[in-house]
């Protein structure tokens, strides 16, 4: 049994306080959640001051424990603990909640408040990048701390079996992934999707507080939520734990009981660990606890005054911490230097022992490549065929061996997405060192775990599935876009070119609805180089990218025989691919992906007519919009109104780039089950329909 909690008068009197202070900043921003943050003050205390390994004075610090609220409606909750904690946030920012300007933000925000892990809010989404995060932790582990057999990390994945324990105590990289999570995350599908593999993983570094106090906006949840909590996690093969916080008759706050199953819970090593806690919402509010009320609304002056007279607190006095309070609570910072001190020192001699492995450390916590990764680029033949799927399995092969930190997988697809680095094992219990994530089929968590992994670090993760399935990673890729995480989705299969699988496997609307994506970069290759450059491309940038490629063959553009532009310039977004054949131009064709060869064929039957056709290939609109007005006249010029966009998708996002004289060869419906070929002929997706296009937006600019 762990050592007793040694709790203290001046402990109740700081977890007083941050209810207090939780029910004021509430009550001062007049919008929020109080009452989590109430009853689970005395819970996130023990986090912060008893049980996570921390520095207050250096957030980022690579050794410490991730806490994720995953309520991340209770925002004020965790603001409040990095207060009390000695974090870079004041009293000021706790009154400042919810305001303009603030780093105290309605829910919280990656990169605006020290402390915070990653943005929470969309239910569910905390948990399920948690399992990522305690998934990047094993890898990193193995990365940098091997078994004494594993000579190098390029030879690091090792045998099954060849690790230790995911937590033995003697490793500089083991630290423990916290998550507090309420009844919204769990009834969430994603929770299922990610807890599911994460009990099939083992990741006994994942620690899960379940505060059930069984109230939502919309009141009890027995009118939604019945299931037995526990003995689904228990069906997941998790450890599981219950306190009993509303049993005997009395409500009672048993922090010695929570601590116990906390901590009993960060050392189960073999299973990730759910402590279910019974809680009452709010406690002790007078007449608004366990109601919905307080759960996503101000207390208002009366019932606060009221919660504080229960506390045994001034009720005329506001963000009141007194002093004592504050120099026990700040004490935090003092432990947490001193943990980080000595894990330095380790951390030194273990860079003089791994000069190799401290060296690729560096390079990555650099966010950078290795010098040479370009030489390693396969360039596919001119004249050939290849599926620009099977192009990226390919650069994957030729990149894996120098990028270590390269790794990923697909949700159930990696056959048909070529997610797989070949020679690599998999990413398994008794092999930390695997490469090869098995998501199984569950695209929403995978998106969610992509993005623990990335918010971890600092390896960077991939994932694959069918562009009609983004739909199902919606929520996920937001968040990705929103932390601006480098997390790369292989999407494949990606327009009707499907073929006899059908519309509900034909994407049409998916391009356009991620690239109304702030932030996310939509990068559709033509041909296998243009997958290559494009992949050297997106992992040096280290932004949120998603690669979309064909399902079936396409042309490698013979570039030296014909003259074509060279795939390198993929960088720019967009770039002249073929210059028109004639001493001028009389229209632009923009295309991209497995529609660049029709608009390549026409370029030929407009030059016949005397009609002179730029052929641009446009990979990626996003990277296009970063570039100079310079290279983009130079690209486009305006003074060519006279333009034709080719893309097996619906038109929306080519209206404004082909202007008012433009046409758009678009598909505006839904596909049907038949060959590929009689699809895109059935849509007009030929040559002879890109030159009439062409035609009849010449006559438009005139």
């Amino acid at each position: 049994m762990p050592k007793s909690l040694d709790w203290t008068n001046l402990d109740n009197e700081a977890v007083a306080a941050a209810k207090a202070l939780a029910a004021d900043a509430v009550e001062k921003a007049g919008s929020g959640h109080p009452g989590t943050a109430i009853s689970l003050a005395g819970a996130a205390y023990l986090f912060f001051q008893r049980l996570m390994r921390h520095d207050p004075g250096d957030p980022a610090w690579p050794g410490r424990d991730r806490f994720v609220l995953s309520a991340g409606h209770s925002s004020i909750m965790l603001y409040v603990q990095l207060y009390l904690a000695g974090y870079d946030i004041s009293l000021d920012d706790l009154e400042a909640l919810r305001t303009a300007g603030s780093i105290t933000p309605g829910h919280p925000e990656l990169g605006l408040t020290p402390g915070v892990e990653m943005s929470t809010g969309p239910l569910g989404q905390g948990l399920a990048s948690a399992v990522g995060m305690a998934m990047a932790a094993r890898r990193e582990r193995h990365l940098f701390d091997p078994p004494a057999s594993a000579a190098s990390p390029a030879d690091a994945a090792g045998p099954a079996g060849a690790d230790r324990p995911p937590s033995s105590p003697e490793s500089l990289f083991d630290h423990t992934i916290w998550v507090v999570a309420g009844e919204g995350d769990l009834e969430e599908g994603i929770s299922s999707e990610a807890s599911s593999l994460a009990g099939t993983q083992k990741l006994g570094n994942l620690v899960v507080l379940f505060d059930q106090n069984r109230i939502s906006i919309e009141g009890d949840t027995n009118v939604a939520f019945t299931e037995d909590v526990v003995g689904r996690y228990e069906a997941y093969g998790w450890h599981t734990q219950t306190v009993d916080w509303t049993s005997g008759g009395r409500y009672h706050e048993d922090y010695e009981a929570l601590y116990q199953a906390l901590t009993a819970a960060k050392h189960e090593t073999g299973r990730p660990s759910l402590v279910l806690l019974r809680s009452i919402i709010g406690w002790p509010s007078p007449t608004k606890q366990n109601t919905g009320a307080i759960h996503g609304s101000k207390l208002g002056p009366t019932e606060v005054a009221g919660l504080k007279r229960a506390l045994g607190l001034d009720p005329d006095k506001s963000f009141n911490v007194p002093a004592e309070v504050l120099a026990i609570t700040r004490r935090a910072r003092d432990r947490g230097a001193k943990t980080h001190i000595a894990w330095r020192a380790r951390f030194e001699e273990w860079r003089v022992a791994q000069p190799e492995r401290a060296a690729l450390w560096d390079r990555l916590h650099a966010g950078e490549l290795p010098f040479d990764v370009e030489d390693l680029l396969p360039a596919f033949a001119g004249g050939t065929e290849l599926a620009t799927r099977a192009a990226s399995g390919k650069v994957l092969a030729a990149l894996g061996p120098a990028l270590p930190e390269l790794w990923g997988g697909s949700a159930d697809l990696a056959g048909s997405n070529n997610t797989t680095i070949a020679g690599e094992t998999s990413f398994l219990p008794d092999n930390p060192g695997g490469r090869t994530i098995h998501f199984g089929v569950r695209e929403h968590a995978m998106g969610a775990i992509l993005n623990g992994i990335a918010l971890h670090g600092p390896t960077l993760p991939y994932g694959g599935t069918f562009l009609v399935f983004s739909d199902y990673m919606r929520g996920s890729v937001r968040l990705t876009a929103l932390m601006g995480l480098p997390v790369t989705f292989v999407w494949t299969h990606d327009s009707i070119g499907v073929g006899e699988d059908g519309p509900t496997h034909q994407p049409v609307e998916q391009l356009a609805s991620l690239r109304a994506v702030p932030g996310l970069d939509v990068i559709r290759p033509a041909d296998a180089n243009e997958v290559a450059w494009a992949w050297l491309h997106l992992l040096a940038r280290r932004r949120p990218a998603a690669l979309i490629l064909s399902r079936q063959n396409l042309p490698v553009f013979d570039r030296l025989a014909e003259g074509y532009g060279a795939a390198g310039d993929v960088s720019g977004g967009a770039y002249v691919l073929a210059d028109s054949p004639l001493a001028k131009i009389d229209v632009l064709l923009i295309a991209t992906g497995s529609e660049v060869r029709l608009a390549l064929a026409a370029r030929k039957l407009l030059a016949g007519e005397g009609i002179g056709a730029r052929v641009v290939s446009a990979p990626c609109l996003e990277w296009w919009a970063e570039q100079t007005p310079e290279y983009r006249e130079d690209v486009l010029p305006a003074a060519v109104r006279a333009r034709v966009s080719v893309e097996a998708g619906i038109a929306m996002p080519w209206r404004g780039l082909v202007g008012d004289a433009g046409r758009c060869l678009s598909v505006e419906g839904y596909g049907a089950s038949a060959p590929a070929g009689e699809l895109f002929a059935a849509q007009g997706f030929t040559a002879e329909h890109v030159a009439e296009a062409a035609r009849q937006s010449i006559a438009a600019a005139r």
